[in-house]
């Protein structure tokens, strides 16, 4: 009987992944928008200690997924990235599926971040989503995100959280039918994008998921305990085209925002 289960579960996955391989060919004939190209260049994180450790940056028009448990810090991670490009100058959204706008930016004040004085000089935009105008944001083809993103020339992308999408969708194969649509219109977008995304481990094993395997860079950030005490990591899962650190190294969150400290390596089962 174990064996005729295996057997079955091996059929179930052979064909979840032809399915997936139709949706992508359906997917982006859908799309009719031209995909900007991917550029070479490097952007700054804003999280100091880490663009040493990825050649000096993300690369432009990338897709970062950054993962982790609840009070991992992902939304701080999130908006350090895009006052680090307001900083410079550049336009920035920020879409959500579940943080509260004035609430978001009365957490992150502390660290002397003052989203409101961008939103009003027309370089922030913070749009928020419920679930039917974000299954209408994929069925249309970007929608009015797409015009808001061209028409104010947005340089760099957040989507928190990339979990609460998925959680729109009952079944499995909806589930990835509509993130392949979404990484497609990311893709036509151009922005260099941040995701968040709730973090499964099993036994201090990052458990990876099809949406994983479309993002470019994959950093989790880990909040563990150990005798008594609360330990932050970051680890660089994966960032293609880039040469980077594969160990796990410790961060703190500081008045400033997060602090990466490449010098400070974190040993397994901390």
């Amino acid at each position: 009987m174990k064996k005729v289960k295996k057997k079955s579960k091996v059929v179930k996955a052979k064909a979840l992944k032809k399915q997936v391989k139709v949706l992508k060919k359906q997917v982006k004939k859908s799309v009719k928008s031209k995909i900007v190209p991917r550029r070479t260049q490097r952007i700054k994180s804003g999280i100091p200690g880490l663009d040493p450790l990825t050649q000096g940056g993300l690369k432009e028009g990338s897709i970062t997924l950054v993962i982790g448990t609840a009070g991992s810090g992902k939304t701080i991670f999130a908006m350090q990235f895009l006052m680090e490009g307001l900083k410079n100058g550049e336009s920035c959204l920020y879409l959500t599926f579940e943080e509260k706008k004035e609430k978001l930016y009365s957490d992150v004040s502390a660290f002397g971040w003052d989203f409101k004085k961008y939103e009003e000089a027309k370089k922030f935009f913070a749009v928020e989503y419920n679930p039917e105008q974000v299954k209408s944001l994929i069925e249309e083809g970007g929608g009015t995100v797409d015009q808001l993103i061209s028409k104010n020339k947005i340089t760099r992308l957040v989507i928190d959280s990339i979990t609460s999408f998925s959680l729109l969708y009952q079944d499995e194969l909806s589930r990835k039918e509509a993130g392949l649509a979404l990484f497609e219109l990311m893709n036509k977008w151009g922005c260099t994008v941040l995701l968040t995304g709730q973090a499964v481990f099993k036994q201090q094993e990052f458990e990876e998921t099809s949406l994983e395997f479309e993002a470019d860079n994959i950093i989790l950030l880990y909040h563990s305990k150990k005798a008594g005490k609360r330990i932050r990591a970051l680890e660089i899962l994966k960032m293609r085209g880039t040469k980077h650190v594969n160990k796990t190294m410790a961060f703190d969150i500081t008045k400033t925002g997060l602090v990466v400290k490449p010098g400070t390596i974190v040993k397994n089962g901390f």
